[in-house]
């Protein structure tokens, strides 16, 4: 893990904003993972300004989605359809038919999860997936206990979920996620945490042990994963001043590795 700790959330929506405009620059058609969420509404904001100032192009850039909410219309407010439609999509010039999210409202669950699952397969596999984490550890929704070799599935939500995404216990109970499994195949992780509410489960994620538990943890496990945070989100590290000291040099550090093999 390389762990980014900047001071403000407009700092970090922007690394992260920029790290997906990299691998876009790189590889035109890149499949990019993505996330919903209060975490993630920055981020896509800073996407749409690049986008507009003419810095980065959609057009053939395919996009899959974590997860939906089971039984809802995709035109309901709170579904992810709408969700992205509203934050993302309908702000850039992504083509809808290269859009990908789980069908709320499937004639068959488990097919539709097979069927996610070959869907991505189909278009090479995630590039870049960004994703958020709940106050419990979850990733995704893959909520503590989950397998950390999981498939797309169903998953029942806990309470604490919904309050964090409706205010309440009242909401849809299931939905429809990647698995961590699915999550691990990417090849390249950038998680986002700003804010106290979230230093708990990243000091977990980051510098606990890989347990169900926190499902985030799983990640230590993942060559190439970015975890971006604010310095609220960072508090609770142990080793903040090392992650900050090894942030400072890092072009030091890339500086060594190219000479290394330039020999």
């Amino acid at each position: 893990m390389e762990i980014i700790i900047l001071t403000t959330k407009k700092e970090v929506y922007a690394e992260a904003s920029s790290r997906v405009v990299d691998w876009i620059h790189k590889k035109p058609d890149a499949v990019l993972g993505l996330a919903t969420g209060k975490t993630m509404l920055g981020v896509y904001k800073d996407l749409i300004s690049e986008h507009k100032k003419g810095r980065v192009d959609f057009s053939s850039v395919k996009t899959i989605n974590l997860d939906e909410y089971l039984g809802l219309d995709p035109g309901d407010p709170l579904s992810f359809h709408s969700y992205m439609d509203q934050n993302f999509f309908r702000h850039v010039n992504v083509e809808k038919n290269n859009t990908l999210i789980p069908d709320p409202l499937p004639e068959d669950v488990e097919t539709e999860c097979e069927a996610y699952e070959e869907a991505i397969r189909d278009r090479g596999g995630i590039d870049i997936q960004l994703l958020g984490i709940g106050r419990d550890g979850h990733i995704g929704f893959n909520e503590p206990s989950s397998s950390l070799q999981a498939r797309t599935r169903v998953k029942t939500l806990t309470d604490e979920t919904l309050k964090d995404n409706f205010g309440s216990a009242e909401g849809p109970r299931f939905a429809i996620t990647m698995g961590i499994g699915t999550i691990m195949d990417a090849k390249e992780i950038i998680l986002v945490a700003v804010g106290k509410g979230k230093a708990k489960s990243v000091s977990q994620m980051v510098e606990g042990p890989i347990t169900a538990s926190c499902p985030a943890s799983a990640l230590q496990l993942h060559p190439k994963v970015k975890v971006i945070l604010d310095s609220r989100a960072a508090q609770l590290l142990k080793r903040k001043d090392y992650y900050m000291w090894v942030w400072k040099h890092k072009n030091e550090v890339e500086e060594h590795h190219l000479l290394y093999h330039k020999k």
